[in-house]
């Protein structure tokens, strides 16, 4: 199974912002994307719906930034990435043109199987999980922002 560059860039920006602290100063959007190496709107995007789903809270304003939520340092991974892929299925066997072997083929079960084993093992980890050493480490580097990363009065999203 392939993820989406959507639920990549949602994994890092909410891995980014699990290592955050107050001593970090403000955190946006423009920063994470930097950090993380993707452009800034594709990181609005996901940083929208990790807001959406209550794993984030975007504060507007001078004071304002991008701060994880209790629940978004406690989700499964396999939970967070089934609401970013929005439960896509990793074959459509119907749609504009069907497969003519959709009433009698296998796959489709063989494939369902092996993705709710995938998320079944993705399950058994949470965000926590994913940013403890060395990946803390690394993440903690990209977290030190310089003074030319974020202009005063920057919108956060």
């Amino acid at each position: 199974m392939q993820l989406s560059r959507f639920t990549d860039i949602g994994l890092r920006a909410i891995m980014r912002l699990a290592v955050s602290d107050e001593s970090d100063g403000r955190v946006t959007t423009r920063l994470i994307a930097k950090q993380v190496a993707v452009s800034e709107h594709h990181v609005a995007k996901a940083v929208a719906r990790l807001v959406d789903l209550g794993l984030v809270e975007a504060q507007r304003g001078r004071n304002g930034g991008l701060f994880i939520t209790p629940a978004g340092r406690t989700v499964s991974v396999g939970a967070l990435i089934r609401e970013l892929e929005n439960d896509r299925p990793v074959v459509v066997c119907e749609g504009d043109h069907p497969c003519p072997l959709v009433g009698a083929c296998r796959l489709r079960r063989v494939l369902a199987d092996a993705e709710e084993a995938f998320y079944r093992e993705l399950d058994r980890y949470t965000l926590a999980d994913l940013v403890n050493a060395p990946t803390a480490g690394l993440l903690r580097l990209l977290a030190t922002p310089s003074s030319r990363d974020s202009a005063p009065g920057e919108d956060p999203r």
